[in-house]
């Protein structure tokens, strides 16, 4: 038997044949055969002709089972080949559907940011407005409840005088210069040092809602003893009128005016903020 480039053995073993084909150690690739010439490539062609025509059915069968095994391994190597294309191509969709999917994300993320800055901005401005409205809104009440309180003292002063005038016999009018009325009535400031005695006597321990004013009428004797007191405008919170009322028994005794007399009747108003 002619050597072959694959040694082949055949075992009978039971009526059966096994066929072991020994493939020999891969040697190390060949260096670049010098190109043949057309004959040359005629002579090998023949004798590798007349090599597998020497060949034993047994022999024959192996090298087509050689030829067999090499070409399922080509296409094994091809589909592991195209698998592992098939799975790069497919890692390589999944990641960048995961970038796009991020970028989604991220943008919608940044929109609600910027919505919820823009709805906190005008949330503030709206309730900065607000603030400066209800300030203007109670400064224009302080002003107009001052003008009131200031047109009712002044009518109120011009009431005692008159009254006063009355009592004591006087003949100046409320318009009236000169001794008639300067005999008669309290000085200008005199109303407000009475309350400036009375305040400290008052105990209030509620809370001053809308800052009302209570006017109390208090009859004096001419040497300051307070003969009486009553309310004549409520302030619409008792506790405050009675606390007023029990501050001015507390003082017992006015101060004699300017002039060095004390007039004997006088309207007084307190509020728990002035």
């Amino acid at each position: 038997m002619k050597s072959l480039t694959a040694a082949v053995v055949l075992f009978a073993t039971l009526g059966t044949t096994f066929v072991v084909h020994a493939q020999a150690a891969k040697a190390p690739t060949p260096k670049t055969a010098p190109t043949l010439s057309a004959e040359q490539r005629s002579t090998e062609k023949a004798a590798a002709q007349a090599r597998f025509a020497a060949m034993s059915p047994q022999e024959k069968a192996a090298n087509k089972a050689t030829k067999g095994t090499d070409k399922a391994q080509k296409a094994a190597d091809k589909a592991v080949e195209s698998g592992e294309e098939a799975k790069e191509k497919v890692e390589k969709e999944a990641k960048d559907k995961a970038l796009k999917e991020k970028a989604v994300k991220e943008k919608k993320a940044e929109e609600e940011r910027d919505k919820k800055k823009a709805e906190d901005k005008d949330k503030a401005e709206a309730e900065q407005k607000k603030r400066k409205q209800e300030q203007a809104q109670k400064a224009a009440q302080k002003a107009a409840q001052d003008k009131a309180d200031d047109a009712r003292a002044e009518a109120m002063r011009k009431e005692n005088l008159q009254r006063m005038q009355g009592m004591a016999g006087a003949s100046g009018g409320s318009n009236a210069t000169g001794n008639a009325l300067k005999s008669s009535g309290p000085s200008a400031s005199y109303a407000g040092r009475l309350v400036g005695r009375i305040k400290p006597n008052i105990t209030y321990p509620g809370e001053a809602i809308g800052n009302p004013r209570a006017e109390v009428e208090v009859k004096v004797n001419p040497d300051g003893t307070i003969l009486s007191r009553r309310i004549v405008q409520s302030s619409g919170n008792k506790a405050w009128d009675d606390a007023v009322l029990r501050a001015i028994d507390k003082t017992e005794v006015f101060p004699k005016d300017s002039d060095g007399r004390v007039p004997p009747l006088m309207v007084l108003g307190f509020r728990p903020l002035d």
